[in-house]
């Protein structure tokens, strides 16, 4: 997906408020997910206010996006293995506005469950034609799209058995530090959300965000299922954050 340029005034959120997370945000210090117990923070934490900073930046534009960036089955000499998907939605802010021009990112295991990742010592098998990583910017409409293969779940050593549903990472940079993001899409009726410290963490009313919803009108007929997941970058209903790519070692992976 391309964009074409635009006014960096035009392209200006309207303006921002400080939204309450609660109900949304996952607590920073989760028992049951073991390696919050590390990171999380052990004292109160400071608000500070609005700069220019938060409201003017990053910068991310065209010329970060290649051409076959958003299609993970083309990237390398032959089609990666597994069962091919598209995934696509809207990034919005906490008002339903799209935003325009924001780069989003994406990052998976492979149909196997293995990242190409040195920290993955899982023993699945790697794909030569599938590295997981992808990029594009959002249109007018606010509107992403990536081609890619469902990831597989994997083990991982947070506790006894555990295993990650499949997921894919996102990040999202708007036009400015406010409308930045970093979460995780999951697939509907997956039987290891149950068993999922990461998704458990977040707060129950907000958890169904994070799941995407299958979408026939999106499948194309003899070639790809269809999900639709929509991102919401602020306000009551804003997707929840997620686990970044610190997770192919978290719990002792």
């Amino acid at each position: 997906m391309r964009h074409e340029p635009m006014e960096r005034e035009a392209m200006k959120p309207a303006g921002y408020r400080r939204d309450d997370a609660a109900g949304t945000h996952p607590a920073l210090d989760t028992p049951a997910y073991a390696s919050t117990r590390l990171r999380a923070p052990k004292r109160p934490l400071v608000l500070l206010p609005h700069r220019l900073t938060e409201v003017t930046g990053p910068l991310l534009g065209a010329e970060r996006v290649g051409p076959t960036d958003h299609d993970l089955t083309v990237q390398h000499g032959g089609e990666p293995l597994g069962e091919r998907i598209v995934v696509t939605g809207r990034v919005l802010d906490g008002d339903g506005r799209p935003v325009r021009g924001a780069l989003v990112e994406v990052w998976q295991a492979n149909a196997c469950g293995r990242y190409r990742h040195d920290g993955d010592r899982h023993d699945a098998p790697l794909d030569p034609n599938f590295t997981g990583l992808g990029r594009c910017l959002t249109d007018d409409a606010g509107r992403y799209r990536f081609v890619t293969v469902k990831p597989g779940a994997y083990p991982w050593k947070n506790h006894q058995n555990a295993w990650r549903p499949a997921h894919i990472h996102f990040s999202v940079f708007g036009w400015a530090f406010t409308q930045r993001l970093i979460t995780q899409m999951y697939f509907p009726g997956d039987p290891l959300f149950e068993f999922d410290p990461i998704l458990g963490s977040v707060p129950e009313r907000a958890r169904d965000r994070l799941v995407a919803r299958f979408d026939l009108a999106t499948t194309e007929p003899e070639w790809a299922l269809g999900y639709q997941w929509d991102i919401v970058l602020r306000g009551r209903e804003a997707t929840p954050p997620g686990a970044d790519d610190d997770e192919s070692n978290e719990g002792g992976r």
